[in-house]
């Protein structure tokens, strides 16, 4: 943790106008090319559009002639940079620093993460490099962080190298806001809400102001709800955080992570991290995403639906307990999740019990449109037993379920189907 200080953030190349195109050596620019340096904190363009309209054209550089609407991934080591140009003023220097391609993506996810106020996100490799950079960037010797303790089990793993750097971790459960408890004398709270894989939520506007009035940051891990289900920075977050390796992107073939804050500095910080870990996503994969961002809205809104379909089907199977998703108005965390998170977008993720590994087990082998696989968000189902890869405080016969977009009855009946011929060779 020693060395430079990135929690204060430091000097980044400038972000010109995107009308304007790129500087070059000689003072000209080159029209109509993707936008220019880190995604600025800039006046929202789309305020006032509706979810599914502004997901379609978030970050889209200015329209020209003969131009792509999105233009393709800019693959690029280093920029031409004559001597005389100031590299305090140049958007693209090194391509650890920034690219085009990201400037489009991090702009686009921005506007998405708070469509009426000025916010910069930093895109990273993956969600764990995001988390990592938020943690890293703002925690110091000596300061404590209050962590979930229901939480991506990834981060136990964290915990040990915040120990290690001499960093006090408190944990407690989401539900019930039960980290408020633990909150005194913290420098970050760190959400997760709706939790994975146990589907507890918190209040995140209660959680801010009780942080911020003990003089704390709050992050939020907005993974499972996307921005299109819960805008965190407007619930009063300093940084909303994600893997967009799941619902955002929604295809199951990217890796990518971002974190957003409306704080300048704290994007700076964020920011430098990146630059110093070399934690950058890749050109194709920020495209990808960003193509993806057309049809988030009709993905969020099918796969919630779908998935409210599914819990309530499987809440009425005997051998089936525990079911949990936030949309199922008997569900401990739907009268919160109702407040903050968007009407009718409580996320693909449904999560239930069976009575045992084995049993589990032959019901993942029997399903036919359900995927055997981690992960979650994508457009084709998928389930796990998720206790196989330890580090979540699970029943064996645990089952995280990812509900895609197919049709609600064929997978319904996939469901059922297989929870069936598990029972019958239970019996045999």
């Amino acid at each position: 943790m020693g060395g430079e200080d990135v929690r204060a953030g430091g000097h980044e190349p400038a972000s010109p106008d995107p009308a304007r195109g790129t500087p070059t050596g000689d003072g000209a620019t080159t029209g109509g090319s993707p936008p220019t340096g880190p995604a600025p904190a800039g006046e929202p363009r789309r305020r006032g559009d509706a979810d599914a309209t502004r997901a379609v054209r978030v970050g889209l550089p200015d329209a020209e002639t003969y131009r792509p609407s999105l233009p393709g991934p800019v693959f690029a080591a280093h920029y031409h940079l004559p001597d005389a140009v100031d590299l305090g003023q140049a958007p693209y220097a090194y391509g650890r620093d920034a690219n085009p391609t990201w400037t489009l993506l991090e702009r686009a996810i921005g506007e998405l993460e708070s469509p009426d106020a000025a916010a910069e996100t930093v895109a990273f490799a993956s969600g764990m490099g995001a988390i990592s950079a938020v943690l890293f960037s703002q925690l110091r010797q000596g300061d404590a962080v209050v962590l979930p303790d229901d939480g991506y089990q990834l981060l136990t793993a964290v915990r040990g190298r915040l120990e290690g750097y001499g960093i006090e971790v408190r944990t407690a459960p989401t539900a019930d806001d039960g980290q408020l408890a633990v909150l005194d004398g913290a420098r970050l709270l760190w959400l997760e809400t709706p939790s994975n894989p146990g589907l507890d939520v918190c209040d995140i506007r209660r959680l801010a102001a009780a942080a911020h009035a003990r003089g704390a940051l709050v992050a939020v891990d907005n993974t499972l709800a996307t921005p299109l289900g819960q805008r965190p920075l407007e619930l009063g977050a300093d940084f909303s955080v994600a893997s967009g390796t799941k619902a955002l992107s929604g295809h199951g073939d990217v890796l990518l992570g971002y974190a957003a804050t409306r704080d300048p500095e704290l994007a700076a910080a964020v920011r430098a991290w990146r630059k110093t870990v070399g934690a950058i996503p890749g050109p194709m994969e920020a495209w990808l995403a960003h193509r993806s961002l057309a049809t988030l809205a009709l993905r969020v809104d099918r796969q919630a639906a779908n998935a409210l379909a599914v819990a309530t089907a499987l809440a009425a199977r005997p051998e089936v307990t525990g079911v949990r998703h936030p949309g199922l108005p008997g569900d401990p965390a739907h009268p919160v999740a109702a407040r903050q998170m968007r009407a009718g977008r409580y996320g693909c993720v449904v999560s239930f019990a069976l009575p045992d590994r084995a049993h589990a087990r032959r019901f993942l082998d029997a399903l036919r449109l359900v995927d055997d696989a981690t992960s979650f968000g994508s457009v084709r189902s998928t389930a796990e037993r998720r206790a196989r890869w330890g580090g979540d405080a699970v029943p064996e016969g645990f089952i995280r379920l990812s509900v895609g977009v197919e049709d609600p009855e064929d997978l319904i009946a996939d469901l059922l189907g297989a929870l069936d011929r598990a029972a019958a060779r239970s019996a045999d």
